[in-house]
């Protein structure tokens, strides 16, 4: 049974995910790390630490504590944020990146990390993205996201550190609220939906982008640590894959549920710009292959699930009007 050690456990992925690799694993075998302190009300029901990933000795001392063989390590800037502070950008998400892999190269541990959509660039095949092609990408955020594909890759090759990763696309989840990305539109739309019948959406018309829903998100991090290595000819950053759709696809998509639903537009160009630099589709055949990756939700599932979801928190209390 793994022993395991999130970072950025209070974020949009850990805040899902530590729940869920509690209820596989059992709750104590996983440990919930974040800089913030107030772990108990988002990451409660288990063992909670504070961490700055960038110190070393005290993750490796939680490491040693926690008896932890596996870290998923979920702390970073995302898009739009680490565009406004790609300094910040640079030494968050590969200062700890590299803390992280140095001990776990120490410790004997495995590392999960996530890529992302973001790795690619304008000059990379939009369409069905194959999983080796050129990337090049034009944010900060991207560049991080390369530079740790190629980090990762390196302490596997020269360390033997079994750390593996997916390429996530946009995520969209009924219990974290937006957290700064390009994709963020999607999640927003449909909690403002719910709660105040019209969205006012920052991407313009026609801009499609890959979408998962965040149960399948969950399920792509689990079942690549769990699959077996010898089947793993990539072993780190695979394509994963769900949905594609534009802002007027997921607009009708709830007005098939909420007629009166409207949106209009306002377009930020920095996140346009991030969009427009980003895969419409891509090709997840070898996480298919390799590892049986397959999602279950499309866009219409996830919007039913999204709306029914939400509207049961806007009846208890838990979804203001913004």
């Amino acid at each position: 049974m793994k022993r395991i050690l999130v970072t950025g456990a209070a974020g949009q992925i850990g805040s899902e995910l530590v729940p869920a690799l509690r209820k596989i694993y059992g709750a104590d075998s996983v440990l919930a790390t974040d800089l913030r302190t107030d772990l108990e009300k988002t990451c409660g029901g288990g063992p909670t630490a504070t961490l700055d990933c960038s110190d070393g000795r005290l993750l490796a001392e939680l490491v040693e504590r926690h008896r932890a063989d596996t870290i998923y390590h979920l702390a970073a800037l995302l898009s739009a944020v680490a565009e406004r502070r790609p300094q910040d950008a640079w030494r968050i998400n590969m200062g700890c990146l590299v803390t992280v892999l140095e001990v776990a190269r120490e410790k004997g541990c495995a590392v999960f990390h996530p890529s992302s959509i973001g790795a690619f660039g304008p000059t990379t095949p939009r369409d069905r993205t194959p999983q080796d092609t050129i990337q090049r990408p034009t944010s900060m955020y991207g560049v991080t996201k390369v530079a740790g594909e190629l980090l990762c890759d390196y302490y596997h090759r020269r360390f033997g550190v079994d750390a593996r990763g997916v390429r996530l696309p946009g995520i969209i989840s009924n219990v974290s609220p937006p957290g700064g990305g390009t994709t963020d539109y999607a999640v927003d739309i449909y909690y403002q939906a719910v709660a105040r019948g019209r969205y006012t959406c920052y991407l313009k018309p026609g801009t499609f982008l890959d979408m998962i829903y965040m149960p399948d998100a969950l399920r792509a991090a689990v079942e690549v640590m769990e699959a077996d290595p010898k089947r793993l000819r990539h072993r780190n950053a695979f394509n994963v894959a769900a949905m594609s759709f534009a802002p007027e696809d997921i607009a009708a998509a709830i007005r098939k549920r909420l007629p009166d639903f409207h949106m209009d537009h306002d377009v930020d160009p920095v996140r346009q710009a991030i969009a427009d630099s980003w895969p419409r589709s891509m090709d997840d055949s070898a996480a298919r292959e390799e590892w049986g990756w397959k999602p279950q939700y499309d866009l219409d599932s996830m919007t039913e699930d999204m709306l029914r979801v939400l509207s049961e928190r806007k009846r208890r209390g838990e979804l203001a009007a913004g």
